[in-house]
Order: structure tokens, then sequence, then C-alpha cells
């Protein structure tokens, strides 16, 4: 092996305190979690009342976690793990989606994955985090419209298409481009200084 492939094989590993903060947005993502569900029952009555699918803008909270985790720690499954653990941790403070949070979290978390891995976990602007945000929102709105514990599988076929556009704009827009801001934010104020996201306020919007 070459020293190059090293050294990105050593730049792809998980160092402690990649897992310490990659578990502490997942906890800060299982409270938001719950929050948003809380918010979120209140909000969809009117939705609900005016046209069912339109609920589905309200999906992008519950992917914020996979989104600002890979921005942040940049490694092979910090999506993955952080909306994972993050739906661990709303299932644990009570939700009222029950245990289904949890294949819910996987999907998303791997939605978003899915995306990075593309691009190599290399580029991380923002149309990049348009698409994973995206790419969760359509696997949320997949598994909720088609797995058997999906709470609106009863929808028509029409209406089960309109619900996975809106879950894919609100990934892009809420979890996708809200984590792209927070993100660059965040770089700084220097808090990301152990990360190669510390960069990130300067980093191209494009490219």
């Amino acid at each position: 092996m070459t020293t190059a492939s090293l050294k990105k094989t050593a730049g792809r590993s998980w160092r402690v305190v990649d897992i310490v903060v990659a578990a502490l947005i997942a906890v800060a993502g299982g409270v938001i979690f719950w929050a948003w569900s809380q918010g979120a029952a209140a909000v969809s009555a009117p939705m609900n009342a005016a046209y069912p699918p339109l609920t589905g803008l309200l999906a992008g909270g519950w992917m914020i976690p996979a989104a600002l985790g890979m921005l942040i720690i940049r490694k092979p499954g910090a999506a993955l793990f952080c909306e994972t653990v993050a739906a661990t941790g709303e299932l644990l403070m009570g939700s009222q989606y029950g245990a289904s949070v949890l294949f819910s979290g996987f999907v998303q978390g791997l939605g978003a994955e899915i995306i990075f891995a593309i691009f190599v976990y290399r580029r991380f602007n923002l149309p990049v985090s348009l698409l994973a945000g995206a790419a969760a929102g359509l696997f949320c709105g997949l598994n909720d419209s088609f797995a058997p514990w999906g709470w609106n599988i009863a929808y028509s076929g029409g209406d089960k298409v309109a619900y996975i556009v809106f879950t894919t704009v609100s990934g892009a827009i809420i979890a996708g481009a809200l984590s792209w801001v927070a993100t660059r934010g965040l770089a700084r104020t220097g808090v990301l200084a152990p990360f190669a996201s510390r960069k990130a306020a300067t980093e191209p919007v494009f490219s």
C-alpha cells in the first residue's frame, strides 16, 4: 500500500473525537426529533384538513442529524450513525410512532449516506447537501407510504406520490440546506477545529 493510500485510509478512519461529537449530534437529534414530533402533531391538523399529503412538508426536521452529522464529521457512516442513534433517542424518550422510528431513522440516514458515498465523501457543498437531504426525504416518503407500518399506507396512489414529493422537498430544504448553513456558522466560531469541516465557512458553495 502506498503512502498516499495509507493517508487516505487514515483520513477516513474514525477518531475518538469523531465518535464523541457524532454521539452528541445524535443525542441532540433525538431531542429535536421528540420536540419536532410534538410540534408536528399540532401543525399537521390543518394540513390534514386541507390535503393530507401536505404533512410530508414537515418531514425534514427528522432528517437533520443525518445531513448535519456528515457535514461536520465527514467520515463514511456518519449520516447513518447519527440518524439511527437519534431515532433511538427519540424512541427512548417516548415516541408516539413507537419502535417504527428505528427503521425510519435507519432508512433516512441511509438515503443521505448514499449521496455522500456517490461523491466519495469528498464533496460537501450546497448542491450535495441538498441532494443528501432530498434522498433522506425520498426514503422517508417511501417508508411511510409502502412499509407495513407506514402511517399513510392507506393513501391512494396519487396521494402517495404527492406525499413522497413533499418529503423529498422538505428533506432537501430543512435537512440539507439548513444543515449546510449551520455547519458554515459553526465553522466560523472555531468549534469545528478538530475536523475537516473547520474550513466549511470559506468553502465554495457550488464546487
